[in-house]
């Protein structure tokens, strides 16, 4: 049986961070979308099925991977924002009715399809078929969740990092060999990959959850990790840093200041004083010192962000939301972010003014004074900025990225 990751229309709701990736490859807890449905039905996460603006990505970036081109055969298609649960009796009956559907039947809440069973044949798929092949199906109705929004991603960070630790590394070799100099607290709940390093007067304290540092991360002096944390691989957390609870860090991140109850992805930096909280940042982003969020109203009601299929703000009925930042967006010195600002893709912003609200994508300046940044001039820094770590701009992502900045105002809705 084969099964493929697929997603579906709501891929809009997760803007600007799907812009560039499907939605199953965004990191909540420890893992991915993707790998936690593989780790809970025991598949490679290596069959997928995403729109077509980004086929040609995903081919260049995963040559191995089968993308939107079956071979004839049965398969069950999940689709990618289905919400494993940290109640493991719940995963058992997901796992369990979606394995039992039978040929040409779907799983749907709300008519949402959360899994279907489908014979393919040589022809591709696209995610735009989804509708018409789903028309023919059977459909069965169940109580599934999907992820709906991005701030479900900071309300559940927790609870997914506790459950990736329990499902991968509680029982995994372990190269927790404390120096005398570093504090541990509950170190059964602590997990140091190999070639990790952690300086003197470190303190790891797991006493409210557990804390993993992948490989070859360093942990300078006199930092504080509160769990539950994640830390991923070849990343740097700077002297004196603060990582507060529910805090998820990617892979090849610098990070020093305060953080808390934050999902950052891989490759982004905030690596000097200052607070982010409550808050969603994306890949190659870069927050300048003494820049700070704030992540709760003096009213104390519920924060309302800037949502794009309506072009305009909502409600997340959470009280404590902090700030989005879109991939490859840069952000100045001694900035304040207001709660709930939602911060596009391949932003450059600076000054003294309250960044607020909604910034658009491709936006230069400050924030009450803002031009389109120049695609020419972005795409120079975007390069230079992957080559400092060794990575290069690939042909196809350019060609995204240049399809995003000329459609942006479809799901944006505003020029700068």
């Amino acid at each position: 049986m084969k099964f493929i990751i697929f997603e579906d229309s709501k891929w809009i709701n997760f803007l600007p961070f799907s812009y560039t990736r499907a939605v199953f490859d965004l990191r909540v807890g420890i893992l991915k979308l993707r790998q936690r449905l593989a780790l809970l039905f025991n598949f490679e996460p290596d069959s997928v099925l995403v729109r077509q603006e980004l086929v040609n990505l995903y081919i260049e970036r995963h040559p191995d991977w089968m993308i939107n081109d079956f071979d004839n055969q049965e398969c069950i298609f999940i689709n990618g924002r289905l919400k494993v649960s940290d109640n493991k009796i719940f995963n058992q009956k997901i796992k369990e009715q979606i394995l039992n559907l039978k040929i040409n039947e779907a799983l749907v809440n709300n008519n949402e399809v959360i899994a279907f069973k489908f014979q393919t044949d040589t022809n591709a798929i696209n995610t735009e078929d989804l509708d018409t092949i789903i028309s023919k199906l059977s459909k069965i109705e169940s109580d599934f969740p999907l992820w709906t929004y991005v701030w479900e991603f900071i309300n559940d960070n927790g609870l997914m990092i506790k459950y990736d630790y329990e499902e991968i590394f509680y029982e995994e070799d372990n190269n927790i060999s404390i120096d005398p100099g570093v504090t541990a607290i509950n170190p059964y709940d602590i997990w140091i990959g190999e070639g990790t390093k952690l300086g003197q007067g470190a303190i790891l304290d797991a006493s409210a959850g557990p804390i993993v540092i992948d490989e070859n991360v360093e942990i300078m002096y006199n930092t504080v990790v509160i769990g539950p944390a994640y830390i991923g691989k070849n990343s740097i957390v700077k002297i004196g840093s603060k990582i507060y609870q529910n805090t998820s860090i990617g892979p090849y991140c610098k990070i020093g200041g305060e953080i808390e109850d934050s999902i950052i992805q891989a490759f982004s930096n905030k690596q000097h004083d200052g607070f982010i909280g409550h808050s969603f940042i994306g890949e190659w982003v870069n927050i300048g010192a003494d820049t700070n969020n704030s992540d709760l109203k003096n009213t104390y009601k519920p924060v309302k962000v800037w949502f794009y299929p309506e072009k305009k703000k909502v409600s997340t009925e959470s009280m404590f939301i902090g700030t989005f930042i879109g991939d490859h967006s840069k952000i100045g010195i001694n900035c304040s972010v207001n709660t709930g600002a939602v911060i596009g893709f391949g932003v450059n912003i600076y000054g003294r003014e309250l960044i607020s609200d909604f910034i658009p994508s491709f936006s230069w300046g400050e924030a009450n004074n803002l031009i389109e940044y120049h695609f020419e001039k972005f795409l120079e820094t975007a390069k230079n900025v992957k080559i400092r770590r060794r990575e290069n701009l690939v042909s196809e992502e350019i060609k995204l990225i240049e399809m995003i900045y000329k459609n942006k105002n479809k799901y944006e809705g505003k020029n700068v």
